[in-house]
């Protein structure tokens, strides 16, 4: 009995804290920088707690009859296939955004299309009851239902979960090598460890079809959810600073004059290359003509970077070059002007004038001002 209210305890209180952050993930998108990433965030928590805990559980302490519990479990080991693969997609896109390698995916998509075959054979999934009790009835006993896979079934799960937990590690470790905050990689990699024994308790429950594996499996499940919970609800900036590349900040004057630049360590001569030629005459002409803002380019986009401009009546611009806009980095931006016209107000009045001499040397103290706003990017 007290194993059964642990897991009813279990999963009533990690569904609660799974809503709070599925409604906070919906209210607070640009909190995570990028949009598709609060998406995927948001589908890995609704996917894993209130479709497949929740398939787990009524195939587990309710029988129905046989035929509906085995469909019951069948559709969890899917979901747990899908859950899975959104965490293979967001530890991919920590890596490098918008870029999914080809062949690791192709493997997860064979092997998720073998599943599925594999569930229209004979007995590829069959349920043993210890029970003299007639379905339908309520499990008060955990060991009462319990799974046997056939030999194709268990080892495509295996070969899937153990590929799975083999692409977080590598992953993460080069995440690691390319991180600026290294302690906040630290922290990935410990989930990571902590993610590998749910999933370790699953193959010792298929390979031994023990229900202590499989309750064991889904108790750490829920544990990995609530760290992750924590994490998405108190510290969503991680996954801004690990996706974001900042290369340059650059302010230029409305003559089209470069009053500073602040060059990033993530900045190139790929960048340097790419960008200049094709935006300078651009952002130039913008500025010297200096129209209504709402009439005014907020965003140019390359093959390889975006470039947020904020503008200012005082007569400058803020240009910024990243690897991809979000709504965080915009944020920034207007905070950043904010603090360099409250900072150099009286020196940008003194050179509206297009005539004035203009000495760029006034502003080199911009870098205390951008160190301090981008801190996160550094």
């Amino acid at each position: 009995m007290f194993s059964l209210f642990l897991m009813i305890f279990g999963y009533v209180f990690t569904l609660c804290v799974s809503i709070y952050t599925l409604n906070f993930i919906f209210t607070h998108p640009g909190k995570y920088g990028i949009k598709f990433t609060a998406i995927l965030n948001f589908l890995a928590i609704l996917n894993a707690v209130v479709i497949y805990s929740t398939l787990y559980m009524l195939s587990v302490l309710t029988l129905f009859s046989e035929s509906i519990n085995i469909l019951l479990w069948k559709l969890s080991i899917i979901f747990g296939f899908i859950s899975l693969f959104i965490t293979s997609l967001i530890y991919t896109f920590l890596k490098e955004f918008k870029r999914i390698p080809y062949f690791p995916f192709l493997i997860f998509t064979m092997l998720f299309g073998l599943l599925i075959g594999s569930f229209f054979s004979p007995n590829s999934v069959q349920i043993l009851i210890n029970s003299l009790n007639s379905p339908p009835f309520l499990n008060t006993d955990l060991s009462i239902i319990n799974f046997k896979f056939n030999v194709l079934t268990g080892l495509i799960i295996g070969i899937f979960q153990i590929s799975s937990m083999g692409y977080y590690f590598l992953l993460s470790y080069v995440i690691y090598i390319r991180a600026r905050n290294k302690e906040l990689v630290k922290g990935l990699i410990v989930n990571n460890f902590i993610l590998f024994t749910p999933i370790l308790m699953y193959i010792l429950y298929v390979t031994f079809q023990l229900s202590i594996f499989r309750e064991l499996h889904m108790l750490c499940v829920w544990i990995n959810v609530l760290l992750i919970c924590y994490i998405l609800v108190k510290k969503p900036e991680m996954f801004s600073e690990l996706t974001n590349k900042l290369f340059y900040v650059n302010i230029y004057h409305k003559s089209g004059i470069l009053l500073y630049s602040y060059k990033f360590s993530t900045s190139n001569n790929e960048i340097d290359s790419t960008i200049w030629g094709n935006i300078l005459i651009g952002i130039n002409h913008i500025l010297s003509e200096f129209v209504d803002p709402k009439d005014q380019i907020e965003v140019l986009q390359t093959d390889n970077s975006d470039i947020i401009v904020n503008y200012d009546q005082v007569g400058f611009a803020v240009v910024l070059i990243t690897n991809h806009k979000n709504a965080l980095l915009k944020k920034l931006m207007e905070t950043f002007t904010v603090e360099f016209k409250a900072k150099y107000e009286k020196e940008l009045i003194e050179i509206q004038d297009l005539n004035k001499l203009i000495n760029v040397s006034e502003f080199k103290e911009t870098k205390d001002i951008v160190e301090k706003t981008f801190q996160m990017y550094l």
